[in-house]
């Protein structure tokens, strides 16, 4: 367990802001940047890595994609595709890491 800078996690001040209002509890991305267990702080709001899993694009729900703060699985994909460019493409067997976090109080 360890204090990490919200950036390593979180991609950018949107993102980390989103965080701390609550509307984003997860985020999936292609290697592990926090351990279950770190913890990190967004504009004086601390934050625990409550679990850290291996998955595919495949596994992710409407349920993951409202925790990522878009409103369905088929927004967030296009969200995905519209973030990275070209330089990314939906493949249902693509490997990633989900990384669920929530607020200390």
């Amino acid at each position: 367990m360890a204090e990490i800078d919200p950036g390593s996690l979180l991609p950018n001040d949107h993102v980390m802001e989103l965080a701390k209002e609550g509307e984003i509890t997860q985020l999936h991305r292609g290697h592990a940047y926090a351990a279950e267990g770190d913890t990190f702080e967004v504009q004086g709001v601390e934050f625990e890595v409550t679990d850290v899993d291996e998955r595919t694009l495949g596994d992710l729900t409407d349920e993951d994609a409202r925790a990522e703060g878009s409103p369905d699985l088929e927004s967030y994909k296009e969200r995905m595709v519209a973030v990275h460019g070209g330089n990314f493409e939906w493949d249902d067997e693509s490997e990633v890491v989900r990384h669920r976090f929530e607020r200390v109080e």
